[in-house]
């Protein structure tokens, strides 16, 4: 009996996704991939993500055009404290030096992510981070860099640690690696998604629940926990990324 009615509950909620997602769909994005270049790709993900794109280079150069250092703007204030936090971040988990170099990639990889987290609380919008294929190449591109800085920082030594202390410790340690890009991939694509649906499922239900206790608050809530979601998310694959680097760049590993 609860099987069924858990069931039913989940169909309906899945009716009211689905039509919400049909109402939202203003711009007319195709369900299915397209063939693009010869690649099935989600269009509406690649504008979305070019969208995002432009919005960080708009906000970026807007904060530090004409940058002021007695009467600075309010955004490039806002910037400036951004940097100095990731600074912060990096230079305790890596050595000045090789953190310093890596300031840029970090800044633009946490902004990115920010925009990209948010953008889809606009509504009619997608965040390009709800698409899976957009966190696992990220999260791709961040294993691929580790490895690469491993090898450029510490050279053979850096084989060392796939067989310590004990060679037949190979299969756990290469399992250990290759988990990493999953979780970071499927982790913030989780938590970006599932928010996005929720929100969608709440806006279908506005018209049965505006009138009880107000109903349109409940979406107001939820829309304001996802945007501290969106800030934590985009933290935590930055961090995650800067630890990693330190992990394989210290020269005690």
């Amino acid at each position: 009996m609860s099987a069924t009615a858990g069931h039913e509950g989940a169909s309906h909620s899945q009716d009211i996704l689905t039509r919400v997602h049909h109402d939202l769909n203003v711009w007319g994005f195709p369900d299915t991939p397209v063939d693009i270049f010869g690649y099935p790709m989600n269009l509406k993900t690649l504008v979305m993500t070019w969208i995002v794109m432009a919005l960080v280079i708009l906000f970026t150069v807007s904060a530090t055009r004409n940058m002021q250092l007695k009467r600075p703007s309010k955004i490039q204030l806002m910037v400036e404290e951004l940097f100095q936090f990731l600074r912060g971040l990096a230079y305790e988990n890596l050595d000045p030096q090789k953190g310093a170099s890596l300031m840029c990639l970090l800044f633009s990889l946490f902004i990115f992510l920010l925009f990209s987290n948010l953008w889809g609380l606009v509504p009619t919008m997608m965040s390009p981070t709800a698409d899976v294929n957009t966190t696992l190449g990220m999260a791709l591109m961040v294993f691929i860099l580790v490895q690469i800085l491993g090898l450029y920082y510490r050279k053979a030594k850096y084989f060392k640690h796939f067989v310590e202390p004990f060679v037949f410790f190979l299969p756990l340690v290469l399992v250990e690696e290759l988990s990493k890009p999953l979780t970071l991939s499927f982790r913030l694509y989780g938590n970006i998604y599932a928010g996005e649906v929720l929100i969608a499922v709440l806006l279908g239900l506005i018209p049965l629940t505006a009138t009880i206790l107000g109903g349109f608050v409940f979406s107001v809530v939820w829309l304001s926990f996802s945007i501290f979601v969106g800030f934590i998310q985009a933290f935590i694959f930055t961090m995650l990324t800067i630890a990693y680097i330190s992990q394989v760049t210290a020269e005690h590993h």
